[in-house]
């Protein structure tokens, strides 16, 4: 049995792992989905501190007072800042980080850096406009390629995002180095992908275990049979 913490992205909550969750559990794997402070189920959380440091500490958190070891730690796409921070946290508390079509952070750099200027732009702006300065609307689920099946389910769950959380840059020590495997599951199925600078970087370093799948951005709405798979495979 192994343990797995799955992060979600941003815009949504823990409630977008049900469908993986149900399976590693099914399995006999302990699994926990935590919803970041302001999202999911805690939205009525949302204030204008939160930042990315609290995201890391609601994860930090979980593992701490839920006295979790050998974790296999999964953080989709935002949630890759998340599990970056955790793992130079609490890296001994760690079997494997897995980056599922996320952000891969260098120390000093923020989500804002990493998805380009004009993109960048456009979050500010949705939070000056329409959301008092501090909450970035959703993005449109068929603009990360979701199925249509589930695009107006994945709409409706969505909530605004901190902006302070997309602009906080992450300051590393390097101890996430420590752990022990580190893979990246990148999503082939949708573009123009932000992602792709990430998974070029590490395919070739044997740091790194690397895999594609053939769908669009929320690999555990479209496939998650295959995506269960991998993480079990990952926490060997």
């Amino acid at each position: 049995m192994a343990t797995f913490v799955l992060v979600h992205g941003g815009w949504v909550g823990g409630w977008c792992w049900k469908r993986v969750a149900a399976r590693l559990r099914q399995a006999g794997h302990e699994v926990f989905t935590p919803t970041l402070t302001g999202l999911g189920e805690r939205a009525h959380l949302l204030h204008e501190g939160i930042d990315l440091t609290t995201h890391i500490q609601d994860v930090v958190g979980v593992l701490q007072w839920e006295e979790l070891v050998d974790v296999v730690l999964c953080g989709h796409s935002y949630g890759g800042m998340v599990i970056t921070g955790v793992a130079d946290t609490a890296p001994e508390r760690l079997r494997t980080l897995v980056y599922l079509d996320a952000f891969l952070p260098a120390d000093g750099q923020s989500l804002m850096d990493l998805v380009g200027p004009e993109r960048a732009a456009s979050f500010r702006d949705s939070a000056r406009t329409k959301g008092a300065g501090f909450r970035v609307a959703p993005l449109p689920a068929e603009g990360f390629g979701v199925n249509r099946q589930d695009r107006a389910w994945i709409d409706r769950q969505c909530v605004d995002h901190p902006l302070r959380s997309l602009e906080q840059k992450l300051s590393l020590t390097g101890a996430w180095g420590k752990v022990p495997k580190r893979v990246y599951v990148y999503a082939t199925g949708w573009t123009p992908s932000a992602f792709t600078q990430f998974y070029e970087r590490v395919r070739h370093d044997p740091a790194w275990q690397t895999a594609t799948v053939p769908c669009g951005h929320a690999v555990m709405v479209d496939m998650p049979q295959e995506l269960t798979q991998m993480l079990m495979d990952a926490g060997q």
